[in-house]
């Protein structure tokens, strides 16, 4: 069939018309305008989000915008420091004897047999909208008794017409530290809290087979409501870091209403559960959990007033950061996640300015990040072009390899095996390993704290010198010869096993399966071959890898932690003997065990931070570093690009609800966005014309042809 020439131009100009500041590769659904959205992604599904259970960053992501403990970190001061959230203030502390009498202000450490925190909760802060809250008219719960029709009918929770909230109280808390003691529940932290709570023992005991509905009217020892805002806990001995599990999701507050509406039989076979839908006072409510493509926050309408902070660290202000300073929270209306599961798609949206934020892949790396000539690090080119902001933290984490010491080769106390770790230590050339597998970020560890934690010792002071030395002033690691004379001490000179006289073989447990993971066994394999040791990968899956930890089949294997909270004492315990994985299911992984390490541990675990502890600190660390129980890795730098529109950046590593001191300009962003994504007329203009072209040939033949008829007939 023929079109018309006029009908191909009318549709071309239509067709530029429609383009006009358009962006036709935008990814997200029209309806935003009028609000303020960050747009964000994730990997995989967050398993849980019932807070006695989360304990991942990836379920942090959600849980912490969500949900509120009493106390959170300020967000811009730094060291980190505890501030009140829903509390009216810091918690009053109380110390007292074995009798149960209050201490007098100040009382010596030996004498304290409990410790009291007295927690006081602000007024007319509210749950967000729930139906675990909606009443009927006779003020009864309207959807705590579902008949089996009526479950039957639900897909979602947004399949509840009504909604409401109460007022949180202090039994909400009270109520939450029961749920962790809940043994169906399986909280994470249960067993370290049997140590401290008062009474959380007994407890676990009492309900262990009851149902989470009847908590409420079970009485906890050590945990007790004064008031309807107040509430106390008591713990075992003096414990100072039990402040900062205040501060964690864990003992955030939970109305028992919502335990009695999701214990309702049927509502698990529709995923209508806590671990789903949560609810909390936070700063957002989770509208939509669609984990096949995307998870969405709320701004939670009842969010009570909190403003962003007015003071912050020296250059805080000349940075912008508080520029929003006393404006009330949050500033972000709605955060969509959509579900990235490459890596190469995810960045390529964020550079055309669909996603707000960025980590930096290995294989985006040269293109976001060079090296200056002094070994600093700066953006590129065409990341500065397009206002793109990079921030660089070091993350206070860990990253280990670890010697199963109750194995009969590797472990053990005698002068023999003590040695062949060292000899590795210094062979496991861990600079190489961030040059080559993290771009240059991160450094190598020199003890088992990283910066940021009290004890900490940067410089020369701070070095490992089993592993290191000082040469020309430098700090370098120690030549491969000395390790090898280790090997000789050893009794395995050249690498060469006594017994068998063949080189000595060693095994290297992980999880590490996939072919991307190649490249890194074969360098693990190369820093064990300097010494002539034969390294054997043992790769298998997670549960499996868990499995052979448990039960001590491991023998060599890489872990890494990351802080709970900002105190030594959270590192050093994964070296304390009593923590041992394969005797006491703890996180002890390497089930190293030294008395004097212990005694020592043992002392400084429940200090304040004085001179004398961080004394204690060093004599531990020279005895970890002589025994050699870990090779110790690397501290991870975090490399994060912000747009520019992205406003109040300042990496918080211990706070997790970040999300509501964002802004986000808009109106910068919508303009960028269309300048980065104008479309490519250029190849629809070429098949046009073509088109055209095509169309106009017959007929300038046709009129040839009349032309020619004419003259003949002449």
């Amino acid at each position: 069939m023929n079109i018309p020439l006029y009908s191909v131009l009318i549709v071309l100009c239509l067709f530029l018309n429609a383009c006009k500041n358009s962006q036709p590769n935008n990814p997200y659904e029209k309806g935003n305008d009028n609000q303020m959205v960050l747009y964000s992604s994730f990997s995989e599904r967050p398993k849980h989000l019932d807070p006695a259970i989360a304990y991942s960053s990836n379920e942090y992501t959600f849980v912490a915008q969500i949900y509120e403990p009493v106390f959170q970190y300020h967000y811009l001061k730094r060291p980190y420091q505890l501030t009140p959230l829903t509390a009216s203030k810091m918690p009053e502390v109380n110390y007292l004897d074995l009798h149960g009498k209050y201490l007098l202000a100040k009382p010596i450490d030996s004498e304290i047999a409990y410790t009291d925190y007295i927690i006081d909760i602000r007024p007319n802060i509210y749950f967000q909208p729930h139906p675990a809250l909606a009443k009927n008219s006779q003020g009864g719960y309207r959807y705590h008794q579902l008949s089996r029709a009526q479950i039957q009918r639900l897909t979602a929770l947004s399949d509840f017409t009504d909604m409401g909230t109460r007022e949180l109280t202090a039994e909400d808390y009270v109520y939450q530290i029961k749920r962790l003691a809940q043994p169906k529940l399986q909280s994470p932290i249960a067993e370290i809290m049997k140590n401290y709570i008062v009474g959380f023992n007994d407890f676990s005991q009492q309900i262990s087979d009851k149902p989470k509905t009847t908590l409420k009217d079970v009485k906890m020892t050590g945990v007790q409501a004064v008031n309807r805002y107040q509430y106390r806990i008591r713990i075992k001995g003096k414990y100072p870091q039990f402040i900062y599990w205040l501060a964690m999701p864990f003992f955030s507050p939970m109305p028992w209403e919502a335990d009695a509406f999701y214990e309702q039989l049927g509502l698990n076979d529709k995923n209508i559960t806590l671990d789903w839908y949560p609810i909390g006072t936070g700063a957002y409510l989770l509208a939509e959990n669609n984990p096949n493509r995307r998870m969405t926050l709320l701004r939670n309408p009842n969010f009570h007033k909190e403003t962003y902070p007015a003071e912050g660290e020296v250059g805080d202000k000349f940075q912008g950061l508080l520029a929003d300073a006393e404006t009330p929270l949050p500033f972000i209306d709605k955060v969509v996640f959509t579900l990235e599961k490459e890596t190469i798609p995810y960045w390529t949206k964020f550079l055309q300015g669909y996603y707000d934020a960025s980590g930096i892949a290995s294989d985006s790396f040269d293109q976001a990040i060079q090296f200056t000539g002094n070994g600093g690090v700066v953006l590129t080119d065409s990341m500065h072009e397009k206002g793109i902001q990079l921030e660089i933290a070091v993350e206070t984490s860990n990253f280990y390899m670890g010697f199963n010491m109750i194995d009969a080769t590797v472990g053990g106390n005698s002068e023999t095996a003590r040695k062949l770790r060292q000899a590795i230590s210094i062979a496991v050339d861990y600079e190489e390993f961030i040059s080559i597998f993290r771009n240059g970020r991160g450094f190598a560890a020199q003890g088992a704290i990283p910066p940021g934690i009290f004890g900490y010792v940067d410089g020369k002071e701070g070095l490992n010198p089993i592993v290191y030395e000082e040469v020309n002033g430098k700090i370098q690691r120690k030549n491969i010869a000395i390790a090898k004379q280790l090997m000789a001490e050893a009794g395995y000179r050249n690498g060469i096993d006594p017994k068998t006289k063949a080189s000595l073989i060693l095994y290297f447990d992980t999880m590490s399966a996939s072919i991307d993971d190649r490249s890194m066994m074969n360098w693990y394999r190369k820093q064990f071959e300097k010494l002539g040791i034969t390294l054997v990968i043992r790769a298998t899956d997670y549960n499996r890898f868990q499995e052979k930890m448990r039960s001590g089949n491991a023998q060599i294997f890489v872990w890494g932690w990351n802080a709970d909270y900002p105190d030594p004492e959270n590192f050093f315990f994964l070296l304390y003997g009593g923590n041992s994985k394969v005797k006491y299911g703890g996180e002890n992984a390497a089930n190293y065990q030294n008395p004097i390490v212990d005694q020592l541990f043992e002392r400084m675990r429940n200090m304040d931070n004085t001179p004398e502890r961080y004394a204690i600190i060093q004599q531990l660390q020279a005895q970890i570093r002589h025994d050699a129980p870990w090779i110790f890795g690397f501290h991870p730098k975090t490399f994060s690009l912000y747009h520019s529109w992205y406003k109040n950046i300042k990496l918080n590593l211990m706070a997790n609800n970040q999300l509501k001191y964002t802004r986000i300009d808009t109106v910068e962003r919508e303009k960028k966005r269309i300048l980065w994504n104008q479309p490519i007329f250029w190849p629809v203009v070429v098949i046009l014309a073509g088109l055209v072209i095509i169309m106009l040939i017959p007929a300038i033949k046709m009129i040839q042809r009349l032309g020619q008829v004419g003259r003949e007939g002449r």
